[in-house]
């Protein structure tokens, strides 16, 4: 499914209706927060909205039913997809950089959402083992806390 831009008043608009999921212009009317717009302009959004794909129509009578095509998990990932190319070179990492330094997002959020565990603190560091310190201290006895044995020098 090809997905086109929306304008920010067709955006604002489809917030309700991606709520309503199914609805007529009067439902619209409704629950359309104030300021209301004018209905003959709901109604030029609407059939916009259904030329560009996201609404189909349902004429019932004298009157027409709406229903959403696009679902809004469809355009988050079309509006991502686009600001990841057009803005971060296609890169995710390059997101999540932006979103870590412009505080939106923190390593908290991210605890326990990925199923790997990624220490998100600085690595610790490992104390040595004894058999290494033993070698150091006792330079007569090998790895294995073994006695080495002196090689006579022939003459």
């Amino acid at each position: 499914m090809k997905i086109n831009h929306l304008t920010a008043a067709e955006e604002n608009l489809m917030k309700l209706f991606w709520k309503l999921e199914s609805f007529y212009l009067k439902d619209v009317m409704e629950q359309h927060p104030e300021p209301k717009p004018h209905q003959n302009t709901v109604s030029t959004y609407l059939k916009i909205l259904v030329e560009k794909g996201y609404l189909s129509t349902e004429k019932e009578g004298r009157i027409f039913k709406y229903t959403v095509l696009v679902p809004l998990e469809e355009y988050r990932k079309f509006l991502l997809r686009e600001l990841s190319r057009n803005f971060f070179n296609n890169s995710g990492k390059e997101v999540l950089d932006f979103l870590f330094n412009e505080n939106l997002i923190s390593q908290n959020d991210l605890k326990g959402y990925f199923d790997l565990k990624i220490e998100l603190k600085p690595a610790k560091v490992k104390e040595p083992k004894l058999e290494y310190a033993e070698e150091i201290l006792n330079p007569k006895k090998d790895k294995k806390g073994k006695e080495k044995k002196k090689k006579k020098k022939k003459d």
